[in-house]
């Protein structure tokens, strides 16, 4: 791993796209102009609403013939997104190209799987889109773990496989500064994924979310420093963080931790960019000290 400056974008989605978009620029722009060399955005950060989060899906442009190594399936050699047809998809080029970052994408509806098949009945996969600093596509990842739960807040109850088709394969994606292990969400909650991309070799994990404000609260940052400390490796977490609709609020506090299991940087609630530093040193010296990877046992 080499040293790298990331940036978590904590947003406050709403229902429309175009004023989304706008604001992900925005929050983008401002995280390039902090130094950040890889940005994360969370999930759901193009359409949140009380209504459903994937009302909006867009076909899947594919990936460039450049990104293809190690893309674990994806289709490859197809058209750039165009601004009429894939409008997401085509902005988070731009923005990449432009801003000259890495940009992750924390999800995005597509109607099709990664090798062009169709999903599904009307559902969608909830995807995490990895772009390089010249706009490629370089990793697509499908949520695998559905949000179908009952949480004592104003909504009730969470039905994402209604709408939403899981994925069935974890993805690391090859960066200029270490490997990337790709997650959404609900994810959080299962270790066994976490364990399986730090055997794939993942240094750095992504968890893009919109955890609720209820278990956002009691749950989110003892998640993400569990999946820090016994994978020994960075995490990076970009939360929604605020009210969306009169029965939809997330918890925010968009976090970046160290294998230590110690907070880097951390939001409060809204809109935020938070940045820091990810020292190759740091990950390297925690794993020769704690090589927990090679002492398993089960």
């Amino acid at each position: 791993m080499k040293d790298i400056v990331v940036s978590a974008i904590q947003m406050v989605s709403g229902d429309s796209v175009a004023h989304n978009l706008a604001r992900a620029r925005a929050l983008l722009q401002q995280a390039a102009a902090g130094g950040a060399q890889l940005a994360l955005l969370p999930e759901n950060f193009a359409h949140l609403s009380g209504r459903g989060s994937y009302a909006v899906a867009e076909t899947f442009a594919g990936i460039d013939d450049a990104g293809s190594e190690g893309s674990g399936g994806i289709r490859v050699g197809e058209n750039r997104a165009s601004a009429e047809q894939q409008p997401i998809q085509h902005a988070l080029q731009r923005w990449a190209a432009e801003l000259g970052i890495w940009l992750v994408a924390g999800s995005v509806a597509l109607r099709e799987r990664a090798d062009g098949s169709a999903t599904e009945g009307s559902r969608s996969r909830s995807a995490c889109l990895v772009y390089d600093d010249r706009g490629r596509l370089r990793a697509r990842y499908d949520k695998i773990h559905l949000f179908d739960v009952e949480v004592d807040d104003a909504a009730g109850r969470y039905r994402e496989s209604a709408s939403i088709e899981a994925g069935n394969a974890i993805r690391v994606a090859s960066t200029p500064w270490g490997d990337l292990g790709l997650s959404i969400c609900f994810d959080l909650r299962f270790p066994e994924l976490y364990r399986a991309l730090a055997m794939a070799g993942a240094e750095m994990l992504v968890a893009p979310s919109a955890f609720t404000h209820t278990t956002g609260q009691a749950h989110w940052m003892t998640l993400l420093r569990a999946r820090a400390i016994e994978n020994g490796c960075f995490v990076i977490a970009a939360n929604q963080g605020g009210q969306h609709s009169p029965n939809r609020r997330t918890w925010g506090h968009s976090a970046i931790i160290d294998p230590w299991g110690q907070v880097l940087a951390e939001a409060d609630e809204g809109e935020a960019v938070v940045t820091a530093k990810l020292e190759a040193e740091t990950l390297a010296r925690i794993r020769r000290q704690m090589p927990l990877l090679s002492m398993r046992r089960l």
